[in-house]
């Protein structure tokens, strides 16, 4: 260690700030929109490389295992090597896999570098987060995280409109080469601009991380093959969720025992850290649960094409960009609770509103309710991220910001899974009753074409339009119990330390 790198207050490298910002948020965006961008490609992928519906599930669940399973792992790998080496090979790894991806021959290929593509991309998000952390001070935080947020947030929304302009005009293929010129610029912009910090020779708990990958790596799939595989009459997800428990339950009983476990338990014994991984599980929940719904909403429901359909979600991400702008320059001045509850509250009160829906709705509602859960979220998300952190020791953060963001993603894993299976439930229930109404006898209904009790073409389009109404009243029925739980998370603020009471240390550079 050659010294400490030196800033305004002791943090980062001033004239560097605004280069380091710049790469991280290329790097986050990067990772975040490989999470949404490749779903859209999926029907063209599956005609290219000869595989079935069910086959083609891979692709996306190999991304999101792996990612999941490394993910607690870079706490300790930024420890142990430096945050700089780390970012660079994940970048690099991430970039390469990706030109892999685009090139693949077959489905094999394929699922093989979606694996490679989500161990090296696992470490971007959180490593972003620890490095802007450390590159501003703590009255900082808040503007930093509200860049950081931006394309936290902005990735999975614009993967799909990207993913499918991409399709449409290009290929497939380009989904993945797309990420290419970014990687290149973002390992660049590490070479040049990032500083390292301190390596620490930290005993590796085996045991522990071995245990947490199988739960993690168990849930991850059955929450994801869940809904084609009809849940626990499938003897595939049973198995699956016995060895998730058993995995658990080791874990745990490890970590509690253990002299030197993989997680460690000072973190959470910081009050803030604890209440900020809580709140961020639940919020993971309504906030990517909401943004899985609209989408198959517009395009599958109301026939919105792919582009058409991300152009009336792209309010949302005008709102999340206001609200992180106006949330980094209010934190520290309000109360960080206050901030979070009203962040809440908005969310709450667009979801109200999307339990309005209908197949007849005009655009206009669909842009109003996506710029208010933009803006409650992106008030919400910047501002419960920076005040997690501001009472954790510097010596913490590098595990602390891996395991929050674990959180966040196995939060967002069941928040999906849950109003999936939820949605296809009760679009089953409402149909039984809604045709229950209709009866060729009574004198109850008269119809007119192309609707006919008599011919086969005539009970085909009257399926179809009781189909979309049951369908619209599950998709509302979704929306009432994401704003029930949105509400639900208010009195959990008070967990929260309005102020901070920790003051920070510089950061040591090598």
């Amino acid at each position: 260690m050659s010294g400490v790198a030196r800033g305004a207050g002791g943090y980062g490298v001033p004239g560097h700030r605004g280069m380091i910002t710049l790469t991280v948020m290329v790097a986050s965006i990067l990772q975040a929109l490989d999470n949404t961008i490749a779903n859209v490609a999926l029907p063209h992928m599956q005609g290219s490389l000869s595989a079935t519906g069910d086959q083609m599930t891979w692709v996306l669940t190999s991304y999101i295992v792996a990612a999941a399973i490394m993910t607690p792992l870079t706490g300790w790998l930024a420890d142990r090597f430096g945050r700089k080496p780390l970012f660079l090979a994940s970048i690099i790894g991430f970039t390469f896999a990706s030109a892999l991806c685009g090139m693949a021959q077959s489905l094999e290929q394929v699922v093989l570098f979606r694996v490679l593509q989500g161990l090296c991309g696992a470490a971007l998000i959180p490593m972003s987060q620890a490095v802007l952390f450390d590159a501003y001070p703590p009255a900082q935080h808040g503007r930093a995280m509200a860049l950081w947020g931006v394309g936290v947030v902005l990735g999975p929304m614009l993967g799909p409109m990207l993913g499918g302009w991409l399709t449409d005009n290009y290929s497939w293929r380009w989904v993945f080469y797309i990420n290419v010129p970014f990687g290149v610029l973002a390992v660049l912009g590490v070479l040049a601009y990032f500083p390292d910090t301190a390596h620490a020779r930290k005993r590796f708990d085996f045991f522990g991380f071995a245990m947490l990958s199988v739960f993690i790596g168990a849930l991850q799939i059955l929450l994801d093959r869940g809904p084609i595989k009809d849940w626990f009459n499938s003897g595939e997800i049973k198995l699956e969720a016995a060895i998730a428990a058993l995995a658990f339950y080791l874990f745990l009983t490890h970590t509690l025992t253990a002299r030197q476990p993989f997680i460690r338990l000072a973190l959470y014994r910081d009050r803030n850290f604890l209440s900020g991984n809580i709140l961020i599980f639940l919020v993971g929940i309504v906030l990517f649960a909401t943004l899985a719904l609209l989408p198959p909403l517009l395009e599958d429901l109301l026939g919105y094409p792919v582009t058409t359909a991300g152009i009336a979600m792209a309010p949302r991400g005008f709102g999340s960009f206001v609200a992180m702008t106006i949330a980094g320059r209010l934190i520290g001045r309000v109360d960080a609770r206050a901030l979070i509850g009203a962040g809440l509250g908005t969310t709450a009160l667009s979801l109200l509103l999307m339990c309005s829906y209908s197949t007849q709705m005009p655009q206009g509602l669909i842009w109003s309710t996506t710029f208010l859960q933009g803006l409650g979220t992106g008030f919400a998300y910047v501002t419960l991220t920076t005040v997690t952190f501001s009472t954790l020791a510097v010596q913490y953060r590098s595990e602390g910001t891996s395991m929050f963001n674990l959180l966040r993603n196995i939060g967002s894993s069941i928040g999906i899974a849950a109003t999936s299976a939820l949605l296809t439930h009760n679009t089953q229930v409402m149909h039984e009753r809604l045709a229950s109404h209709i009866v060729p006898y009574g004198g109850q209904i008269q119809l007119h074409a192309p609707f006919s009790f008599t011919s086969l073409a005539g009970l085909a389009a009257l399926n179809e339009v009781v189909t979309r109404q049951a369908r619209m009243i599950a998709y509302n029925d979704d929306f009432k119990l994401m704003f029930l739980l949105t509400l639900s998370l208010l009195p959990l603020l008070l967990l929260l330390r309005p102020r901070r009471t920790r003051s920070e240390e510089p950061v040591v550079m090598e």
